[in-house]
């Protein structure tokens, strides 16, 4: 097969892809995105507790207080990410990602062991997906490469 060999002379410049959703928009997302996250994480948590048990009012406190620490999480790792070089980047997202997991994990009765061994399974693929992203679409100091 015969393909088509690269064009000499300037390169074509790609125009930007559209912003469809406003700064407003981007804005109330950033917090909007990682509540509903927290409340769909601290329900499952509790579910998991309870183990299709009576819903107590222990069991409904604690959903509450394990979203509200996912929440507070979430938006930190959200904030602090993208400021630290990519190995970091990726590395603290899937620790997230991981912990998280872990914990909804043991809350289903598993023993200590088997929660910590899935844990680190799923931080180990997600670091692998996002560390090809970003050493992909990112240049050693973490800027965007240009498309």
């Amino acid at each position: 097969m015969a393909q088509a060999a690269p064009a000499s002379g300037p390169v074509a410049t790609r125009l930007p892809t559209p912003d469809v959703f406003s700064e407003r928009t981007h804005e109330i997302a950033r917090y909007a995105i990682p509540v509903v996250l927290g409340l769909v994480y601290g329900y499952w948590a509790a579910a998991n507790r309870r183990g299709g048990g009576e819903i107590t009012g222990w069991n409904i406190l604690f959903g509450f207080v394990t979203a509200l620490a996912f929440i507070v999480l979430c938006i930190a790792v959200a904030t602090l990410a993208p400021r630290l070089k990519r190995e970091l980047h990726s590395l603290t997202k899937s620790a997230f990602a991981g912990a998280a997991f872990g914990f909804l994990y043991s809350q289903t009765g598993a023993s200590v062991l088997r929660s910590v061994v899935m844990s680190l399974v799923i931080t180990a693929a997600i670091f692998a997906v996002f560390f090809y992203r970003y050493y992909t679409h990112e240049d050693g100091e973490g800027n965007r490469l240009p498309r």
